[in-house]
């Protein structure tokens, strides 16, 4: 069956992760669930009784420490490699993508500045998509991809929304035309993950005079 799947549909081949690869994004993944598990410690400080409030708050602290432990981690691997640091400083110097949204993309998104635009976007799982059934046109919406990726670009979207001047100006544009808070949030996403494709492709920093698109 897998034999048929690959000579029928003939998916692009994709070189193994190495094993500073698999180091990277078990930080990465690490910090994530730090972080999970700081949330939720600060939620159960806001009900719990005062005789577990000690205890809540030296776990917070635990976490914060550890939390910036591996994000000093990340930052030296990421530093150590001469590909990841290009990527990395390429990535940042978007108004947007900080430390850590740029790590996830480097580890989760390799395929970053290989792959044609659309086909970035429908990996990534923020391309619209139809939901058509014979005469009837559904809404266009977004599914599938990798939400992890997903999940750090609509961070970097919704600061990139205040401080990017090209997305915040694409997403002022979308809410005055009409257009909910949600889908152009999902929209500036789509936008702003094509330039940053573009960008590792062609291997050209941030520039507001000539942001790359395509």
């Amino acid at each position: 069956m897998l034999a048929e799947f690959a000579a029928r549909v003939r998916p692009t081949p994709r070189p193994l992760p190495d094993e500073a690869h698999r180091e990277l994004e078990a930080v990465v993944t690490r910090r994530q669930q730090l972080l999970d598990m700081l949330t939720a410690e600060r939620h159960r400080m806001l009900t719990a009784r005062r005789s577990l409030q000690r205890d809540l708050r030296a776990h917070i602290a635990w976490l914060e420490k550890r939390i910036a432990q591996a994000e000093t981690d990340i930052s030296q691997r990421l530093r150590q490699s001469p590909v990841w640091r290009v990527t990395d400083d390429l990535l940042q110097s978007t108004p947007g993508i900080g430390p850590q949204s740029s790590a996830r993309l480097i580890v989760s998104l390799p395929e970053l500045g290989r792959l044609s635009g659309r086909q970035i976007a429908k990996l990534v799982g923020v391309a619209p998509l139809n939901r058509d059934s014979g005469t009837r046109r559904g809404p266009r919406v977004i599914w599938g991809g990798r939400p992890g990726v997903r999940g750090a670009l609509y961070m970097a979207t919704v600061v990139a929304t205040r401080h990017n001047p090209v997305i915040r100006v694409f997403y002022q544009r979308l809410r005055t035309a009409g257009k909910p808070p949600r889908v152009a949030l999902i929209a500036c996403m789509h936008k702003l993950l094509t330039i940053l494709n573009a960008m590792i492709k062609q291997q050209r920093p941030w520039t507001v005079a000539d942001p790359i698109s395509a």
